[in-house]
C-alpha cells in the first residue's frame, strides 16, 4: 500500500441511527404505523408497521461489531479450520461517540486522512421495505429521518468534511418531489434511493416509469447526484419462491442458497430500469452512483443491455452501454478486481468507499489502495481519481472547486 500524498474522499461512511432517529419529529397520527422502539425489559426491538422487524436486531447498536473484523470473511481467506462466526468482534458504543456524534467524527476524519465523506444510513436502509404497504407512513417516517439527519449531521456544512444524503422514497410521486425541494433547501449535495422497485398503491412501478420524471428532472437540474445503497429492497420475496425466507435477518445462520439468488440483482435490476425505461434519455445531466453493490454486475449488465439493443433496436435511441458509463459512478467492493471496472467503465467512474464502520468494511479506509494494481497498470493520477477526485466530480459544484488546491 502506498500511503497517499492527499487527503481522500470516501464514498461509503456510515453513522449508527440513535433510536429517535424515525420518531424525534414523526407527527402524532403516525407514530403507531410507523418506526416504534419498544423496550420490554430486557431488550429494545424496532416495530415498523406493526410487526417486529429484523434488519438490524439491536437497534441500540450496543455492543456494536469492530470495524473492518470481517475483512477475511468478505475476501474469502479465512483461514483453514477457523470457524467465520469467531471473526466478529464487538465493542461498547460508548467508546465511540465518533458512530453518532458528527464533532467526534471529523476528528477521525482527521486521522484517517479523509477529507470528506459521503455518510450514509445503516438501520434506515430496511424501513421502506417494511411500510411499504402504508405510503402514506413512509413518506411521514422518511421526512421525520430526514429532519433528523440534517439536525444531528447536517446534508452539508461549509467545511464539506460530511456529505449526509437525505432519503427520497418516489411512492408518493408528488410527495416525493416536496421531498426533494425539501433536501435542496437545506444544502443536501446527494439524495439517497432505495434500489428497489417502487411500492404502489395498485403494484409496484419501475424507477424508469415518467411518473417519477420531476424527481430526476429537479435533481439532474440541481446537479445533485442520486446514490443507490445496498438495501432491502424486497428481493427477499424471491427466496421464499425457493423455500427460504421472505424478510431479511441481519444475522445468524442463512441459507447458502438465498446468497447466491440475490447477490447484487437489486442494483444490477435497478440501473436496468433506469436505461431501459430511457431515465437517462430524459435527463442526461442526471447522475447516479452505486454504492456497497460491489461491481461484478457491471458486466452481467453490459452484456444484457447489448443483447436487448441489438434484439429491440426500435427501442433505444441511444446506446444504452454508453448511457452506463456516462452517467453511472460505481464503487466498488475493496475485494473485487478494480482494474477490471476501471478498463469497463472507464477510470473515471470509479469510487473508493470502505464501508466504514462496518465490520465488513475496512478497519483503515485508505488500505483501500492496497487492493489497486498499481503503477504502471495503475498510474498515481488514476489512483488519486479513484480515491479522490471522481467523488468530488460527482458532487460537483462548490465543493470540489473548495477542495481542488487541497
Amino acid at each position: 500500500m502506498t500511503k497517499l500524498d492527499y487527503m481522500a474522499v470516501d464514498v461509503d461512511n456510515h453513522y449508527y441511527e440513535p433510536l429517535d432517529a424515525f420518531t424525534r419529529h414523526l407527527p402524532k397520527e403516525f407514530r403507531q404505523r410507523g418506526v416504534q422502539m419498544l423496550n420490554d425489559g430486557k431488550r429494545t426491538q424496532a416495530v415498523m408497521g406493526g410487526k417486529v422487524n429484523q434488519f438490524v436486531p439491536n437497534p441500540t447498536f450496543d455492543p456494536i461489531i469492530e470495524p473492518g473484523c470481517l475483512d477475511l470473511l468478505f475476501r474469502g481467506e479465512i483461514p483453514e479450520g477457523v470457524d467465520p462466526a469467531s471473526l466478529m468482534k464487538v465493542d461498547r458504543l460508548s467508546e465511540h461517540p465518533e458512530y453518532q456524534n458528527r464533532d467526534a467524527r471529523v476528528t477521525v476524519l482527521d486521522r484517517q486522512n479523509l477529507e470528506t465523506v459521503f455518510m450514509l444510513p445503516t438501520f434506515a436502509c430496511g424501513v421502506e421495505e417494511a411500510l411499504k404497504h402504508d405510503i402514506p407512513a413512509t413518506m411521514a417516517s422518511i421526512h421525520a429521518f430526514n429532519l433528523w439527519l440534517d439536525e444531528d449531521w447536517g446534508f452539508d456544512r461549509p467545511d464539506h468534511r460530511i456529505i449526509s444524503a437525505p432519503i427520497i422514497s418516489l411512492a408518493d410521486p408528488a410527495g416525493a418531489v416536496e421531498e426533494v425541494e425539501f433536501a435542496l433547501s437545506r444544502g443536501a449535495k446527494m439524495v439517497l434511493v432505495r434500489p428497489a422497485p417502487v411500492p404502489g398503491v395498485n403494484r409496484p412501478r419501475s424507477l424508469g416509469d415518467p411518473l417519477h420524471d420531476p424527481v430526476w428532472a429537479r435533481l439532474a437540474e440541481a446537479g445533485v447526484p442520486v446514490g443507490f445503497h445496498l438495501s432491502d429492497s424486497g428481493y427477499l420475496a424471491i427466496n421464499a419462491l425457493w423455500g427460504g425466507k421472505a424478510t431479511f435477518e441481519g444475522f445468524g445462520k442463512k441459507d447458502p442458497l438465498d446468497q447466491i439468488l440475490l447477490d447484487d440483482r437489486a442494483i444490477h435490476d435497478t440501473i436496468a430500469s433506469m436505461i431501459v425505461h430511457q431515465v437517462f434519455t430524459r435527463h442526461p445531466k442526471l447522475r447516479v452512483a452505486s454504492i456497497e453493490n460491489g461491481s461484478y454486475f457491471v458486466y452481467r449488465l453490459i452484456k444484457r443491455l447489448k443483447k436487448a439493443a441489438n434484439t429491440a433496436p426500435y427501442h433505444f435511441t441511444e446506446d444504452p452501454v454508453e448511457q452506463l458509463k456516462n452517467n453511472v459512478w460505481i464503487a466498488p467492493y475493496y475485494e473485487d478486481d478494480v482494474k477490471l471496472l476501471a478498463a469497463t467503465i472507464g477510470v473515471d467512474k470509479v469510487l473508493f468507499g470502505s464501508d466504514w464502520p462496518h465490520g465488513e468494511g475496512l478497519a483503515d479506509p485508505t488500505t483501500f489502495t492496497a487492493d489497486i494494481p498499481q503503477f504502471p497498470e495503475f498510474s498515481h493520477e488514476d489512483t488519486r481519481k479513484v480515491m479522490r477526485d471522481n467523488a468530488l466530480e460527482l458532487i460537483g459544484s462548490n465543493v470540489a472547486q473548495e477542495s481542488a488546491g487541497r
